[in-house]
Formats: C-alpha cells, structure tokens, sequence
C-alpha cells in the first residue's frame, strides 16, 4: 500500500516534469531529456531502497520501530512495482516501432 508521502513524491515529480515541458521539450529548450528523467527516477529508487535497508539494519539493532520499517518496505516495493511497470512499457513501446513497416 502506497503511503501518502510516496504518492506526494510522485506527484511532486509529476508536476515538475509537466511544468519545465517534459518530453514536449528537446535538451536544447532546456527541457530535461527522458534519458535524464529515467536516470533521475532510478536514483529515486535506489535512494529508497538504501532507507529501507537502513530502517532494516536499525530495527535489527533495536533502534527503529516496526512500523518504519513496514512503512520502509512498503515504499520501497512501491518504487520497484512503478519502475518495473515502466520499464514494461518501454519494452513494449520499442517492440511495437519494430513491428513497424518501413
């Protein structure tokens, strides 16, 4: 289950990618590419998955309450779902221009 911080993350980032033109705009209007986007978005999950594996490590300690970690876990799965839903996407996108006649 998605916590609210997490789907204020994306949209957040939603939005900042909507207000500077996102794909609408090339690297030379001063748009970001999607190559900086997807690099960006990765960052994003890895960053969330060290915080979970920190909020492991510390629970295992004794000095991190259950329900962050859950709370960790649960974001993390989040971040790993939506990137592997993209990536699907993508793949799926790249094999239909294939199948395109030239």
């Amino acid at each position: 289950m998605a916590s609210p911080t997490v789907a204020a993350n994306a949209y957040a980032a939603l939005a900042r990618i909507v207000d500077t033109g996102g794909a609408a705009k090339g690297p030379d209007a001063g748009g970001q590419s999607f190559g900086a986007v997807l690099k960006e978005a990765i960052g994003g999950v890895l960053d969330i998955g060290r915080k979970s594996d920190a909020q492991t490590v510390a629970m295992a300690s004794g000095k991190a309450n259950v329900m962050d970690v859950v709370t960790a876990v649960a974001e993390t799965d989040v971040a790993v779902s939506t990137l592997v839903s993209v990536r699907d996407k993508v793949i799926a996108s790249y094999e239909d221009i294939m199948k395109m006649p030239i």
